[in-house]
């Protein structure tokens, strides 16, 4: 075993133990971690994955996370400085923990740029960008109630004008259930 691998491995133990009862953290995948910040009404996800050579080598960082489409570029430009500048402090040691912790301290921050306003302004941006110049939207044919029944009685008698086999069967256990039973000689 690698000394990466055996560095990782304690620190997966570490990571569990440490972060035990926390909501706000999660282990997606043996490599793969996740921390939620929240300060107030607002909040976000960081995630972190760790490669073969990790920690000689810089994690992965990830706020494409479909939680975190609310957050400005900005904010998340900033996010991953601050993350990046010290993973860069702590190469060759383990520092997932480190690096949930230092954003921790941080969060109130970061997340005093991500305005509602902004917000707002940037989601209609977006679905005013999204929408075709002449986008028509289609509506299903309404049909009356005679068309209705008729479109029903084409369905229940077939293609050849036949009612399907078995339409007037009797449900055997609701029949034989109010059949007085009678004993047998």
């Amino acid at each position: 075993m690698s000394e990466d691998a055996e560095q990782q491995a304690e620190e997966v133990e570490v990571l569990k133990s440490i972060y035990e009862g926390d909501d706000n953290f999660k282990q997606v995948n043996p490599t793969t971690y996740q921390y939620k910040y929240v300060d107030g009404e607002k909040s976000f996800i960081l995630e972190i994955s760790w490669g073969d050579t990790y920690p000689t080598e810089k994690p992965n960082f990830n706020l494409d996370i479909f939680y975190n489409q609310h957050l400005l570029p900005a904010v998340k430009e900033k996010i991953l400085s601050i993350v990046s500048e010290e993973a860069e402090q702590w190469l060759g040691c383990a520092m997932t923990y480190t690096l949930f912790e230092c954003l921790k301290e941080r969060a109130a921050e970061i997340l005093a740029a991500q305005t509602e306003e902004a917000v707002v302004a940037r989601v209609e941006k977006i679905t005013i960008e999204d929408q075709e110049p002449e986008a028509r939207v289609e509506r299903k044919e309404q049909l009356t109630k005679a068309q209705k029944r008729r479109a029903w009685d084409r369905a229940e008698m077939g293609r050849a004008g036949e009612r399907a086999r078995g339409w007037d069967w009797v449900d055997i256990v609701k029949h034989l259930s109010q059949v007085p039973h009678q004993p047998t000689a």
